[in-house]
């Protein structure tokens, strides 16, 4: 006997997803609006996004043949925030999706399960496809589809039941399925997160939603940017070592979001202070973040980090840690720690005086 939706949400459920829905597989409506934003440039340096896997977007059955429905799922991260007790100048803060394990394999390994589970209930052969972040979909877009949130003015997708700390992933198959239903927008004339960026990336548009300037944003300069920060922006980055979450902390929607109870998303990095941070080899980058998606940045973008928020710090005992940087052989770094340096002009002269 075939597979029904409720079968399937109900066995995505089972598999630790907070979120399900069905999206259907057709063309997307929102590839223009996709499209128009790559043609801006706002995508930076991010060439995969744009490149011939752009169009790859347009229509999912590129990744999988016959395809007639999209299982979304969604995956709840929300953890408690260090922002709040790492809001002094001497601790760097990271993004809460980053301070548990990489998402991308818990989320995979989530929805092999559910095809597992697909297949056993259902009576036929059929094809899937198992999507996470990287594959080249249009996520939000589909997630929408599916009946999960509207697309909100942070360019999240929010859920009006539980906010917008949300992995999302999908599940492709060559099974008919009836779609869901895509819920209204209901931002409002809210502009919390657009006032509240600190860099002015989310850019308004005529029909009520915004555009996400990648080039502008402090989540893209301090993971997928390389090199020095463009000018100006190493102020605006403050004291993040790895992603922004400002966007989604002053959102409405999130002020009763769940806490998850997953161990995979409870915080796995230890308080640790920029100076002690500054101090870190190589192996201790790869000894603390291995297994983190702040494995991104890799060694030298993270430094680079470091040595900003030392610079935007302000504080004084920052100077000599950012002196040693400065000499670094990895001219990332090393230039990082320069620009620091120049904010806190020339240092003090303690004069003794003469008896």
């Amino acid at each position: 006997m075939a597979i029904s939706e409720i079968q399937i949400k109900e066995l995505a459920a089972q598999c630790g997803f907070e979120l399900a829905g069905v999206a259907p597989a057709g063309p997307l409506i929102d590839y223009s609006r996709f499209a128009q934003w790559g043609e801006a440039g706002m995508a930076g340096g991010m060439a995969y996004l744009t490149d011939h896997r752009g169009e790859m977007r347009s229509d999912p059955s590129s990744l999988l043949p016959h395809v007639q429905s999209i299982i979304c799922v969604g995956k709840l991260y929300n953890a408690p925030s260090d922002r709040v007790k790492n809001a002094d100048p001497v601790h760097g803060t990271i993004s809460r999706y980053a301070q548990g394990e990489d998402y991308h394999e818990v989320l995979r390994g989530g929805l092999k399960a559910l095809v597992a589970k697909i297949a056993a209930v259902h009576g036929e052969p059929f094809g899937s496809r198992v999507c996470v972040d990287t594959a080249p979909l249009l996520e939000r877009s589909l997630a929408r589809a599916a009946g999960l949130g509207w697309i909100g003015r942070n360019t999240c997708l929010i859920n009006q039941s539980s906010g917008s700390w949300f992995f999302l992933g999908e599940l492709l198959l060559t099974i008919p399925l009836a779609p869901d239903t895509p819920p209204p927008d209901r931002c409002g004339t809210c502009r919390r997160c657009i006032d509240a960026c600190p860099t002015n990336a989310l850019i308004p548009t005529d029909k009520g939603g915004s555009f996400l300037d990648a080039r502008l944003c402090i989540s893209y300069l301090t993971i997928e940017h390389r090199g020095d920060l463009p000018p100006g922006m190493s102020d605006a980055t403050g004291s993040h070592l790895f992603g922004c979450d400002i966007c989604q902390e002053v959102c409405p929607w999130n002020r009763r979001a769940p806490i998850t109870e997953d161990p995979a998303f409870q915080s796995k990095i230890p308080t640790t202070s920029l100076v002690d941070l500054a101090a870190y080899s190589d192996d201790d980058f790869a000894h603390t973040f291995r297994r983190s998606p702040v494995w991104r940045t890799k060694y030298s973008g993270f430094l680079r980090n470091v040595a900003v928020a030392m610079g935007n710090s302000g504080e004084e005992g920052m100077r000599e840690p950012l002196q040693i940087l400065a000499e670094s052989t990895d001219p990332q770094i090393a230039s990082a720690a320069r620009h620091a340096l120049e904010r806190f002009g020339p240092a003090q002269q303690v004069c003794a005086e003469s008896q």
